[in-house]
């Protein structure tokens, strides 16, 4: 899958995030871990690829390439995706029986983006400033 990096303005990188909600965790030598998932339905993905662009591309921008900060870089990512097909259940109790489970319609693709951060505290502190992340 490719990130569609029109469907955002270069000349606002930075800003609030609608799609992705980070977990932070240190090392310790101060190095930090942002990790967030974020599922979006067709009319949604755009906007969710575009966000996820957003952040990569302000990263290089302020950071420069990433790499492994083992060996001296600044920042580094790893980006994973998954399209699922949903089937929805039809949920019936039946007292005595337990619970009745009967396959319903299939609903539209979701996509599943998940996608990990790691940083200096450099890195981390700017992401965090300019993102508003806690």
């Amino acid at each position: 899958m490719k990130l569609c990096a029109a469907a955002y303005d270069r000349a606002d990188m930075a800003g609030t995030l609608h799609y992705l909600e980070f977990d932070f965790s240190e090392d310790d030598q101060g190095r930090g871990s942002f990790d967030a998932m974020a599922a979006a339905a067709p009319a949604q993905l755009e906007a969710l690829q575009a966000e996820v662009a957003r952040l990569l591309e302000w990263s290089q921008a302020q950071f420069g390439a990433p790499g492994a900060l083992d060996d001296g870089a600044e920042w580094d990512y790893e980006l994973q995706g998954v399209r699922e097909l949903a089937t929805t259940l039809q949920v019936r109790f039946r007292p005595g029986a337990g619970l009745d489970l009967r396959p319903g319609p299939t609903g539209e693709p979701r996509v599943t983006l998940s996608l990990t951060l790691t940083g200096t505290p450099a890195f981390c502190d700017a992401l965090r400033e300019t993102f508003a992340l806690e």
